[in-house]
């Protein structure tokens, strides 16, 4: 045996320590346990991709709440009461677009918000869209009321009136003073006679050429018309001569009544071929379709002035109308009154008196020179006629 070995044979090796003994307490104390190991962060949470798509959630979820609150907000402006304490007209011009007239709306103080009006009408709208026109918006309406009231095409309606016995050269006046309408005026005018005495009924922007149209395609209606039913063997040639003698009727008289009495003593003057001696003939001639000034009276020396309208020098009826006649005149010349009386002179009540002979005619015109005479306190004016009769 090497000595190694026997070194390492006889070594010593001292047995470990004994722990002490526990107490009581100590052995019922828990022992404390080895820690946890750290949470490790997983690759996947750090990754871009996901970082990027919760953002992205986050904002879609926000915009969501955004524009559920915007759709909220803006269906209760839409239906809300509107910002207008009174009653108020707004015109919808012809060709205009929604936005256009969603901006006007908002400028005018009708809406609050020309946006919201858009998107109201594109969801409550339907197919409807909105129609030119002059409209009265109520109080309060809302965005909802108005819409419907610009679809309903219930707008303003404004009227123009062209009396009888107006010259086409006056009723043309009437038309292109109205500051209603728009547009110029015809550049041609129309033929003496030509066009309706009657109410236009038209919208705020309506075109002054269509309104002057309109108007003679109802005259010529309502002559063709008249025309068709007239009496049989009346001394008239045409429709031109038709009209022409209803004007001098329209002229002559202001009662209804009584146009039926004064055509027929015209009828019964051109059956016995004598001159028709009226007074407005003479006016027309002198002063054409502008009329005779209101302070202007009518002359002896006029009755002579040899004019193509002058009726106390011309025989049979003027070349054209000498106004525009309506449809009474019309048809009391289409079927006047069965009469024998071949003059007629004012009466002083705003009528006529009517007689069969000169001479009667000349104690009618008598009568009515003193009714001139106590009404003016110095009779009528020397060398006038200006009694709307016709002469002796």
């Amino acid at each position: 045996m090497s000595d190694t070995n026997t070194a390492e044979f006889g070594r010593r090796t001292e047995p470990p320590k004994a722990e002490p003994p526990k107490t009581a307490s100590q052995a019922l104390r828990p022992e404390t346990g080895t820690p946890p190991p750290a949470p490790r962060r997983s690759r996947a949470s750090r990754n871009q991709i996901v970082v990027f798509m919760n953002l992205v959630v986050s904002v879609v979820m926000i915009m969501v709440i955004v524009a559920g609150l915007a759709v909220y907000l803006g269906r209760q402006a839409f239906f809300s009461t509107g910002p207008t304490t009174a009653a108020k007209t707004f015109l919808v011009k012809e060709g205009a677009t929604t936005g256009q007239i969603g901006s006007q709306l908002e400028q005018g103080g009708f809406i609050t918000d020309s946006t919201v009006f858009r998107l109201g009408l594109r969801a409550y709208g339907g197919n409807e869209s909105l129609k030119a026109g002059e409209y009265e918006v109520p109080a309060g309406a809302s965005m909802r009321d108005i819409i419907q009231l610009l679809q309903s095409g219930k707008s303003i309606m404004h009227s123009l009136t062209i009396p009888e016995g107006l010259t086409v050269a006056q009723a043309l006046r009437r038309i292109a003073d109205n500051d209603t309408l728009s547009g110029a005026m015809p550049s041609e005018v129309p033929a003496e006679g030509s066009l309706a005495a009657d109410t236009q009924r038209f919208t705020r922007g309506a075109d002054r050429k269509t309104i002057v149209a309109k108007m003679q395609a109802q005259q010529k209606e309502l002559i063709d018309e008249i025309w068709a039913k007239r009496a049989p063997d009346l001394p008239l040639a045409d429709v031109n001569e038709f009209v022409t003698l209803a004007s001098i009727v329209e002229k002559e008289t202001g009662v209804d009544s009584e146009r039926p009495h004064v055509a027929s003593v015209f009828v019964n003057r051109l059956r016995k071929k004598m001159r028709l001696q009226s007074d407005p003939t003479i006016i027309y001639g002198l002063f054409g379709g502008a009329g005779k000034p209101a302070d202007r009276p009518i002359y002896q020396s006029d009755l002579e002035k040899p004019t193509p309208y002058n009726t106390y020098v011309i025989n049979g009826l003027p070349p054209t109308p000498i106004a525009n006649p309506g449809r009474a005149a019309l048809e009391a010349v289409a079927n006047p009154l069965q009469t024998n009386d071949l003059y007629f002179v004012a009466d002083g009540t705003g009528g006529h008196v009517f007689a069969g002979s000169l001479e009667e005619h000349n104690r009618n015109v008598a009568r009515w020179r003193a009714i001139q005479k106590q009404q003016s306190g110095d009779g009528a004016k020397p060398g006038t006629q200006g009694d709307g009769s016709t002469a002796q």
